[in-house]
């Protein structure tokens, strides 16, 4: 049991669940951004409810994979990467562990402990369990709770999944006039959704947040559309 920062602990837990959570919003934004811009662009070329249905899931399925996908590797090369300095911290301790000892209180003294105390809050932590308190101090990492790829990787698509719905199902149930304006009015509601949060998230603006999400998710049906409709009068 670590004792070296009172409320580190709940901080470092907090911190993960935030980071979980945001990396889940901006997927959701992922996929209602990506997936309505599929589905608006084929709905510009054709009226073909099935074409437009088609395009839709593609997207959906792709992108949720491609980001799952993307997010395994990054969380893996991350684990990778903590592994290898746990080992590498793990041989200092049983080759130099009286040197490892005073580096540690050195980083209670940087944080404002008197000599004294560093060296004896070293010493119990060590005593207790040196690599967790040499690895939360120097590195930053806690041995016990490294990030999963797996479990970043099924949040990810999940998430993605989650989003591209919202455009995916408002585009293909109401009739031909309408469905553009029907997907353009559910993808609007979920990014000032995920503005809100995101901007919750990041102590940010909540406005600015939410005027950025809505304008790049506009902005994409747009273009998208304007090229469907192109590309279906040109082949028309």
């Amino acid at each position: 049991m670590s004792v070296s920062h009172p409320g580190e602990p709940h901080q470092a837990s907090l911190g993960q669940r935030l980071n979980w959570l945001r990396a889940g919003v901006l997927g959701a934004n992922d996929g209602i951004v990506s997936v309505a811009g599929v589905a608006v662009g084929v709905a510009g070329a054709t009226p073909d409810r099935a074409a437009i249905v088609v395009a839709g899931v593609a997207a959906l399925v792709a992108g949720a994979l491609s980001m799952a996908g993307g997010e395994y590797v990054s969380v893996s090369t991350q684990r990778d990467t903590e592994q290898a300095a746990l080992r590498l911290e793990k041989y200092e301790l049983e080759t130099m562990p009286e040197a490892e000892e005073k580096e540690l209180a050195g980083i209670y003294e940087e944080k404002g402990l008197s000599p004294g105390l560093a060296a004896e809050v070293a010493h119990e932590l060590t005593q207790n369990d040196a690599l967790e308190a040499h690895a939360e101090a120097e590195l930053g990492i806690d041995p016990d709770q490294l990030t999963s790829p797996w479990h970043a990787a099924w949040a990810s698509l999940a998430a993605f999944v989650v989003g591209a719905l919202l455009p995916l199902l408002a585009i293909a149930l109401p009739g031909v006039s309408v469905r553009v304006w029907s997907c353009a009015a559910a993808v609007l509601v979920g990014l000032v959704l995920t503005g809100v949060v995101s901007a919750r998230l990041g102590n940010a603006d909540v406005r600015r947040a939410v005027t950025r999400n809505v304008g790049v998710g506009a902005l994409t049906m747009l273009v998208t559309y304007l090229v469907g409709v192109l590309f279906g009068v040109t082949t028309g």
